[in-house]
């Protein structure tokens, strides 16, 4: 997603680039693509969340119209709300300052009957879904015919700095930007950041009885994706690094999910992938505080739909024209580990 968005911010200003991408992070294609200002656990806004909704959802609709593919589906998110406090605190946050355009005032109670909601929902307004892994896909397909994908690894050794640009095999250019994920572990450039990563994984399940429209969230997030099929989602595991599906994190999600839901469904599909997640839970946005023509976007975490437009606008904006970058997302607040490294 960061290497989408910052292409997005590249081709916008005419400026010439090359993709190397050897599709070694899964991420953003397993990902569940939600785009949601709010924190439901707590009834809070996300980090910059309604600022984000302002950058973000433009951006998937631009690529929308240009790339002629349908990604967006808007649907709002029920939080099930479990007894009577959690009634009381959503009647609270929805009458706050940033929140009140988005969470409605009013609970809504469930006639679902394959729902387990006694005490009713409240509702998130102005969210939904991008589907990432065809956005990547079609983002992909689109630079290839362009001939600026080049399906390969890129050789950290070949990288050679010269005073007025970046000499790499046969390319010039004057900035590398290094959108990888969790790869970055290998990066020599810029592994000293405390990215961590986090491990996620998802199901598909086949309801044909649960008859939803819209995004429940209660242990585990639903997402309808059409013809009976449900995204279930997702765990957090921030010892395991690798992409393989757990029986452990199966077991969990249909644990959570058959207290929500009161009906038949088998599995169709189990996936995961290593979020990029970072010790402050900000994103990872700059240069490279002793190779100044190396930069870095990552460590969008789970809201990384929401994150990614925004943060790859300011590294755009710091490139060309010198503008600060904000300081909570600026690698320059790990500098000390950079000097040590």
């Amino acid at each position: 997603m960061a290497g989408v968005a910052f292409c997005e911010q590249l081709q916008k200003s005419h400026r010439s680039f090359v993709v190397f991408e050897d599709s070694s992070q899964q991420s953003s294609k397993v990902a569940a693509g939600l785009y949601n200002p709010t924190v439901l656990k707590r009834f809070t806004a996300a980090w910059r969340g309604p600022e984000l909704m302002t950058k973000s959802i433009p951006m998937y609709r631009e690529i929308e119209d240009k790339l002629q593919i349908q990604i967006d589906s808007q649907l709002s998110i029920w939080r099930k709300l479990n007894n009577v406090s959690d009634q009381n605190n959503w009647l609270v946050a929805s009458d706050q300052p940033g929140l009140e355009s988005f969470l409605e005032s009013a609970i809504v109670q469930s006639s679902n009957t394959s729902v387990n909601a006694p005490f009713g929902f409240g509702v998130v307004n102005q969210t939904g879904t991008i589907d990432t892994h065809q956005l990547v896909s079609a983002y992909a397909h689109d630079l290839k015919n362009k001939g600026l994908l080049m399906e390969t690894s890129i050789v950290y050794e070949d990288i050679v700095q010269e005073e007025v640009c970046i000499k790499y095999q046969s390319i010039r250019c004057k900035q590398i930007v290094f959108c990888e994920g969790y790869g970055v572990k290998k990066n020599p450039f810029f592994k000293y950041l405390p990215l961590k990563g986090n491990k996620g994984e998802l199901l598909v399940i086949e309801a044909p009885n649960l008859n939803v429209d819209v995004i429940l969230k209660a242990g585990v997030f639903v997402i309808p994706l059409g013809n009976d099929c449900y995204k279930v989602g997702a765990t957090y595991n921030p010892v395991d690094k690798d992409s393989i599906p757990s029986a452990k994190a199966k077991e969990d999600l249909l644990d959570k999910l058959q207290k929500l839901i009161r009906t038949d469904f088998k599995v169709v599909s189990h996936v995961a992938g290593v979020r990029p997640t970072v010790v402050d839970r900000k994103p990872l946005v700059g240069q490279h505080p002793k190779h100044e023509r190396l930069f870095i976007l990552n460590g969008l975490g789970s809201r990384g739909v929401l994150i990614a437009p925004f943060v790859a606008q300011s590294l755009f904006e710091n490139i060309e024209n010198q503008t600060a970058l904000a300081p909570e997302i600026d690698i320059h607040r790990f500098l000390d580990a950079a000097l040590l490294s």
